[in-house]
Formats: C-alpha cells, structure tokens, sequence
C-alpha cells in the first residue's frame, strides 16, 4: 500500500491538476451542495435510527456529559476556574464550552482514516463525488454543535441569565478551526486508504491534543516554560476565543482570527490539493 502511494504522489498529470486547486473545490461544493446536504441528513437520522428515543439522543449526550463533567471536577476534585466565581454552574459552563470545540474537531479527525474504506462502492462503482465525503462529516460534526451550544445556553439561561450578545459571534469564531479541520480530513482520509495503521496514530494523537487543549484549565494557569506546548495546539485559539464570546462577554481577537482565518485556509487548500492527487490510486488499493 505504501508503494501504490509513492506511485501515486509522482506521478504528474496535466489533466488532473486543475482538479485539485481551490477554485474547484469550491465549484465541487456549491455543485454538489444538495447531495451534501442529504448525506449529511442521512448521517444524523442513521446514527440515532432504531433507538427508541431517536434524535433526542442528540441532545441527551451533551446534557449528560455536562453533567458528569460538571461532577468529576468542580465536586470530586473541587476545582475553580481562576479568575472566575465560586459558581459550580459557571465552572460547568466553562469547561464545557471548551468541550464543545474539541468534540467538533475530534469527531472529524477520529472519523477520517475510514471515511473512505467504509465506502468502497463509492470509489469502484460509482461516479461520485467522493471529495465531498469529509465535508459530509463536517457538517454532521456541526449539527451536534449547534445541538450542544443550545444545551449550554438554555443551562445558562436557567442558572445565570441572558447571555450576552457576543454569544453571536461564536459560528465567525469557529470558521478558521473548520478550514483546518476540513483540511486535515481530506490528509487524514487519504493516508487511510494507503496506510491502515493510521486510525491508531490518530486515536493517540486525539487523546493528546485533549489534554494539550485548554478544556479542562486556562493557559495562564500553565508555567510559562511550558505554555508553547498548547499555543501550538491549534484548538487553543477557538477554545480561547470562544470562552471570550461566551463566557465573558467579550469580542474577538479579529487579528489573532485574521491570522487563523489564514492558516485554515492554507491547511484546507493543502489537504484538499493531496487528496485529490492521491485519489487516483484509491480503487488500486481497495
């Protein structure tokens, strides 16, 4: 598999370059926006389809994890966020909101090494747009978002009050980590087809990326020798910028957000651009 790889990354050909820039990828999506949508609503109905509470599990899921959460860390370990109140509800909400970002990323990222051997027909023997599938999973990763962020706010509705207006700034803080996470889905799908152990490295390095995040503590919190270990991580920024929005009512960081908008960009032109390169020795290898 590895060999059938190498052949496919040098080999070169003119017809299949355009393929692969970004102006394509856009026109493939914008093409192919109703199948993405219906993928994308087959997704979310299949996974919750013959249990008995349905989608209601969509919104359970946060609402227990919240509380667990909640539990484990503010009355088991007794922690406090610095800087904030006492309030175990703020310290839930808090931890929480942290959550929500690393679960959108994760939940990509974990599927992507066989987002592509679970649908050989697609590959063989059809003519489908298979560059479509991890924008697929993307957004299935979004409706459970939005299913989570309502849960936060409806829990700090109840416990704290309104929140504040900057809450609508969360889907522009998000743009830049669903660049990068589209990006790296299209690298990680790919290696999947050619590289079988790669669903392992993912596990391990999505188990470190979640305690390297700033969930579960602030990066201030971090001694400052230590600190460049999660400003590398490139969750930190959306997790950092979406507590401001959220929790303490503040705007974003718009030229840290600029900086990152351009990154995702860069990542998502990258990973689209070796996927579409690679793609050609998919139906080989499978």
């Amino acid at each position: 598999m590895f060999n059938a790889l190498q052949r496919v990354v040098g080999t070169t050909k003119k017809n299949t370059l355009p393929r692969a820039t970004p102006l394509f990828l856009v026109f493939s999506i914008w093409r192919n926006r109703h199948l993405i949508v219906n993928l994308t609503k087959r997704e979310v109905v299949g996974r919750y389809r013959g249990s008995a509470m349905g989608l209601l599990w969509s919104m359970l899921n946060p609402v227990l994890m919240l509380a667990v959460y909640t539990f484990v860390f503010s009355v088991v370990f007794q922690s406090r966020w610095p800087g904030g109140s006492n309030s175990k509800v703020e310290f839930a909400l808090i931890l929480f909101s942290g959550l929500i970002v690393y679960t959108l990323f994760s939940e990509c990222f974990t599927r992507s090494p066989d987002l592509i051997t679970s649908n050989v027909n697609y590959v063989k023997r059809v003519v489908f747009p298979i560059e479509v599938l991890p924008v697929v999973v993307l957004g299935t990763a979004l409706f459970h978002t939005a299913i989570s962020l309502f849960v936060w706010l409806c829990f700090y509705f109840a416990f704290i009050g309104i929140p504040s207006l900057s809450t609508l700034l969360v889907p522009v803080a998000l743009i830049p980590l669903m660049l990068m996470t589209l990006g790296v889905s299209w690298i990680i799908a790919s290696l999947g087809v050619y590289l079988r152990d790669i669903a392992q490295v993912v596990a391990i390095v999505n188990m470190i990326l979640m305690f390297l995040s700033p969930i579960f503590y602030p990066i201030s919190a971090l001694p400052e020798k230590y600190r460049f270990l999660v400003l590398a991580n490139p969750l930190a920024f959306t997790i950092e910028q979406i507590r401001n929005v959220l929790i303490w009512g503040q705007s974003i960081s718009w030229v840290s957000w600029a900086l990152q908008l351009i990154t995702g960009l860069l990542v998502t032109s990258v990973g689209f651009y070796w996927f579409q390169k690679t793609r050609r020795g998919f139906s080989d290898v499978l």
